[in-house]
């Protein structure tokens, strides 16, 4: 017994030696290994590196992306091993987090979130590349997918080149400093990039002492993201970051400006007037509170257009009866993640989840007496999630509404754009390529202005939707000036209005005549829209407030014409499945607008029609004392 009891001990050390060698012959050729905890990965440094014999003391990393934790070679790359600054910095990223470089450095570790933003439109670009062919008339459809990187040199391409390609993630951030109002791409870095006060004055002593004093404070990489990551991108085009603070872009000299709290001058000269601002943003709330990662880094899917990717609606939050939830052990991988880089503590409250792809919204909870709250990214306070209104859920005549076309305060629009290429330009910039070379097309503007957003109809096979729209390209095209042609010679018009999502939100909703009597919301454009009664007979005119432009006889501002059908061959929308009010459905919102002409919207026959709709009551009516509108 003794003897086996020996035999069994010396093959037990044998083992243990035999295992001791494998681990220290081979650990050496690893600095890390990665170990999953709660179903986050963490990365455990095993060897110490060089880094810090050189960068000591070096301060301001997040928790999770400290060196102790992740060493510096995780994000950084070079070479460890080495103390000599030539031969450590050798094949080192500077500025890692780009998309060139995320597969080797933040993709190591997040490596299902990488697949997801590389597919996302931040990254491709794919619908503003779609629809500029479409519109140049190099697709026959707007909703093909394209990557912003394979953009060659068509008139469409080169347009792109030149006025469109700052925005998109694939952008390489090559200086080092904060993410600014006017930053654009940089990968992981656009929104994940955080500079404190003390790490941006350090920055600034390193570049004035000729990179020879060190930074004692290095930025972080965090979850913490704020609207100025947003903001470079989306104050342009849709300018949907600007409407949601309130300002509204102008065509003014910023020299002409004086000092004022109803004027802004951005970065790059850009001037805008104060607005209401959207009352989510009033009540401090940032962008991310309502658009999460999920969104913003997107699913993993191609999409066409931006639309299809955002998930979230209104009534996710401000739900009708009761709200979709889930537990919080029921959080996929991602969202716990950030539930837990925020030390969030409603572990044991349900989460509200978005009823289009069940994604959760982690800094909201339902208490235990069903009243819902929001968690404010960005000061932590509590926001209770008030269900909708009764009007909203009662009213059976709006419901084919979405939220903002009657929420919403204001849009922006701009028209009158003529495009052409000047030949001649010597300092043209490839926006893509980050270089200068010869001829440039130009885009010149006649007017910035904004108003209550005009309405659209969203129509698929499975859904009809009023949502808002904006002029999105009431534009000229001088093609010819591309292909050497006189200028003027040859020349193409488009009257394209693009759906819209203001983010100007406020709890008071436009009154009915805003709508039912308005010629701007209806597609005609800015003008006097006035219903006359005499001898009996109703009428409907309208005087416009713009000339009319000279390709369609059409005022410059408007999506149709008063009263009449559009050539259904006709393109006027930048997606496919949007379009203009039918002159039926035109006549159907300026019957209840020819009502609202003695009755006030909040009267009782008025709120009685939105539950029962219009025609039961036009049976009632006193047909001496009701004209109603004579259709010619």
């Amino acid at each position: 017994m003794k003897e086996k009891y020996l035999k069994f001990l010396f093959y037990g050390i044998l083992l243990i030696v035999f295992c001791v060698f494998i681990w220290v012959k081979f650990s050496s050729g690893f600095s890390n290994i990665i170990k999953v905890k709660e179903n986050y990965t963490e990365l455990a440094t095993q060897n110490k590196e060089s880094c810090l014999q050189c960068h000591q003391n070096t301060t301001g990393y997040s928790p999770y992306h400290n060196p102790e934790l992740i060493g510096c070679a995780s994000c950084h790359l070079g070479n460890i091993k080495s103390t000599k600054k030539g031969e450590a910095h050798k094949g080192m990223i500077l500025i890692p987090g780009n998309l060139s470089d995320a597969k080797q450095t933040c993709g190591k570790c997040h490596q299902e979130e990488l697949k997801k933003i590389n597919n996302s439109l931040m990254a491709t670009n794919s619908g503003i590349v779609a629809v500029d062919k479409y519109i140049f008339g190099e697709a026959d459809s707007p909703n093909y997918h394209y990557h912003i990187k394979d953009v060659k040199n068509t008139p469409a391409d080169k347009h792109i080149r030149d006025l469109c390609a700052n925005c998109h993630l694939g952008a390489e951030k090559k200086e080092f400093g904060a993410i600014t109002n006017i930053s654009r791409g940089g990968g992981c870095n656009a929104c994940h990039l955080n500079y404190t006060k003390s790490a941006e004055e350090d920055l600034s002593e390193y570049l004035k002492s000729d990179k020879k004093k060190l930074p004692k404070f290095h930025p972080s990489n965090d979850v913490f993201i704020n609207n100025t990551h947003c903001f470079g991108c989306h104050s342009r085009s849709s300018r949907i970051s600007t409407n949601y603070e309130g300002w509204q872009e102008t065509l003014l000299d910023a020299d002409s400006i004086k000092k004022s709290s109803n004027f802004r001058v951005l970065e790059g000269n850009r001037v805008y007037t104060k607005k209401q601002e959207d009352v989510h943003h009033s009540k401090g709330m940032l962008c991310i509170d309502c658009h999460s990662s999920h969104e913003v880094m997107g699913d993993g899917k191609k999409y066409a257009h931006e639309e299809q990717a955002v998930k979230l609606q209104c009534a996710d939050c401000h739900f009708k009866e009761k709200p979709n939830t889930i537990p919080y052990d029921s959080l996929d991988a991602e969202s716990l993640k950030v539930f837990l880089h925020r030390n969030y503590s409603h572990q044991k409250n349900r989460i509200l989840v978005a009823k289009k792809d069940k994604h959760p919204l982690v800094n909201t909870y339902v208490d235990s007496l069903g009243n819902a709250f929001l968690i404010g990214k960005g000061d932590g306070k509590l926001h209770p999630l008030n269900p909708q209104p009764e009007v909203c859920s009662r009213d059976q005549v709006h419901s084919d509404l979405s939220c903002s076309s009657c929420h919403s305060t204001w849009t922006s629009r701009c028209i009158g754009c003529h495009t052409g290429f000047d030949k001649n330009e010597p300092r043209a910039f490839d926006l893509l390529d980050k270089k200068y070379g010869k001829g440039q097309w130009k885009e010149f503007v006649a007017e910035f202005s904004s108003s209550l957003p005009t309405m659209g109809v969203r129509e698929t096979k499975t859904e009809k939707k009023i949502e808002p729209a904006i002029p999105g390209m009431i534009l000229t095209i001088d093609k010819g000036s591309y292909t050497g042609k006189e200028i003027g010679e040859e020349v193409s018009f488009h009257r394209l209005y693009a759906p819209n999502s203001p983010h100007t939100t406020s709890k008071k909703v436009r009154d009915c005549k805003s709508c039912h009597t308005n010629a701007a919301a209806i597609g005609y454009g800015k003008g006097e829209l006035k219903y006359t009664m005499e001898k009996g007979i109703g009428t409907w005119t309208f005087n416009a407030e713009y000339a009319l432009n000279e390709h369609d006889n059409l005022p410059e501002d408007a999506w149709i014409p008063f009263l009449k059908e559009v050539n259904k061959k006709t393109i006027n929308s930048t997606r496919l499945d949007f379009r203009p009010f039918t002159v039926k459905e035109q006549k159907r919102l300026l019957l209840v607008g020819s009502c609202l002409q003695c009755h006030a919207g909040n009267s009782e026959i008025m709120q009685q029609s939105l539950v029962d709709g219009i025609q039961p009551l036009l049976k009632k009516i006193n047909k001496k004392r009701c004209i109603l509108p004579a259709w010619k």
